[in-house]
């Protein structure tokens, strides 16, 4: 049934379902309606298990908010969930904390520091992990380990994860266990990978093992804002100036052109014409962009086929494609090698890497590999004649198939596009760094020759006379 809220699905669907059919690509139109069914239908069971496992998890546990004197003498305050106020007083006790007050509090809006709940930054899981395996190695116990991460954490909210870890090993639970009843915090594929540590008893080496899968993250992250940053600035400087130029340079000159009495050239009237369309409307223009800035970052967020029409319009622009489709299938790869190679199942393996990508054609992807997989059928089947999927990597995942060594290949794809994805990445910072420049340059260049021109022009006048 069409409704408010899915009525821009079913829009967006029959619009590209029309181009398909005006293309000849019957196949296409069955799996853009067919693929959406079942993707809904992984996510919403996932989303199911997640909110049932939540449940449980906090089942009868409150937030409660304390106060303790810090080694200076001041007062410190910060957060925890337990059953009850004597077992918040009695664990921080135990932990170090000289505890004078503690009172239940309630979940709403205005408790910034109860509802505030965020992944530890890629960066801080890296080395956290490290530590633990570091501790562990060296024959300090796990529960000391996190003990240790929660003496060293500054932040309170860091703080707080760490000694609901603690509060969790104490009770008995295992760390995956810890770590699932906090899914905001943790990635579900470092829980399920510390779970098949568990049971092969190899928990240090699965902790490096992720420890250096989160740092190639966060090294590729960082080197993807550090290579969009500087172009930015210069776009916007870009920006700035020619609008100053505009609504304050050329200005200066309209009353001296207007004096004249002559005729100007064409050039300097369409740059007076646009000076003053900026003057005049400086501010709606301004209002407009942020406005557009607002709703495209809002609907990327909220709605689906928003998000999934610019990801296909990114798809095609030509060297955006080349880092997408890099980062992805070395995502996909890295993260695939890591299940494999630990003995993680392959169902659940696609289940994780469904919440790993955030491109919602990949994931159509990888949803139509679990399809494939419920049939009886290879992974490569779901890759085979992709235009998202390059020739390479399929056929390096055949061979992983047929030969036996899947996590093996996944690996040595990961590595060969994590490379070209930095090489892109340097590529597309060269090319945007020029093309400003010369934007810039042409820009001014105009607005210049507009001005000189016309003055050549009086000088010319001024000298036959």
């Amino acid at each position: 049934m069409i409704t408010k809220d899915n009525i821009f699905t079913y829009s967006y669907k029959g619009l590209v379902g029309l181009i398909y059919l005006i293309m000849g690509k019957k196949d296409k139109i069955h799996d853009l309606f067919f693929e959406e069914d079942i993707f809904k239908d992984v996510k919403r069971n996932t989303t199911r298990l997640e909110e049932a496992s939540n449940a449980v998890a906090e089942m009868q546990k409150n937030p409660y908010r304390y106060k303790y004197k810090k080694s200076n003498g001041k007062i410190g305050v910060g957060t925890f969930d337990a059953y009850n106020a004597e077992q918040v007083k009695t664990f921080l006790s135990n932990e170090g904390y000289e505890i004078t007050e503690v009172e239940e509090v309630k979940k709403s809006a205005f408790n910034v520091d109860i509802m505030l709940t965020s992944p530890i930054k890629v960066g801080e899981l890296s080395f956290a992990l490290v530590q633990v395996s570091t501790y562990l190695r060296a024959g300090i116990s796990l529960i000391e380990s996190f003990r240790i991460l929660a003496k060293q954490a500054r932040k309170p909210l860091i703080k707080k994860i760490y000694n609901m870890i603690v509060y969790d090993l104490l009770a008995g639970e295992s760390l995956s266990e810890a770590m699932a009843k906090q899914p905001k915090v943790f990635p579900k594929l470092l829980t399920n990978m510390v779970k098949s540590a568990e049971l092969t008893g190899d928990l240090p080496t699965i902790l490096d093992d992720m420890a250096k899968y989160y740092e190639e993250i966060d090294k590729t992250k960082k080197e993807l804002k550090s290579a969009m940053t500087y172009p930015t600035i210069v776009f916007v400087m870009a920006i700035a100036v020619i609008v100053f130029v505009l609504n304050y340079i050329v200005p200066q000159y309209v009353d001296m052109f207007s004096s004249w009495g002559s005729d100007l050239p064409p050039i300097t009237v369409m740059t007076i014409n646009f000076s003053n369309f900026v003057q005049k409307n400086l501010i709606e223009m301004l209002i407009i962009l942020i406005l557009i800035l607002v709703l495209y970052i809002v609907w990327y967020k909220k709605v689906t086929p928003f998000r999934t029409f610019m990801q296909y319009i990114y798809l095609k622009l030509p060297v955006v494609k080349k880092i997408i489709m890099y980062s992805e299938v070395s995502m996909f790869a890295k993260t695939f090698a890591s299940l494999l190679n630990h003995g993680v199942f392959i169902t659940d393996s696609m289940d994780v890497l469904i919440k790993v990508s955030e491109n919602e054609i990949y994931k159509r992807i990888i949803v139509k590999t679990v399809k494939n997989l419920n049939r009886g059928g290879k992974i490569s089947e779901a890759f085979k004649d992709s235009p998202y999927i390059p020739l390479v990597a399929y056929e390096m995942i055949v061979t992983g198939e047929s030969t036996g060594k899947l996590g093996t290949m996944m690996e040595k794809v990961a590595d060969y596009y994590d490379n070209l994805y930095h090489n892109a990445t340097k590529q597309i910072k060269s090319l945007i760094e020029p093309a400003v420049i010369v934007m810039l340059t042409f820009v001014v260049g105009l607005i210049i020759i507009s001005i000189v021109v016309p003055m050549f022009d009086l000088y010319q006048t001024i000298g036959s006379i």
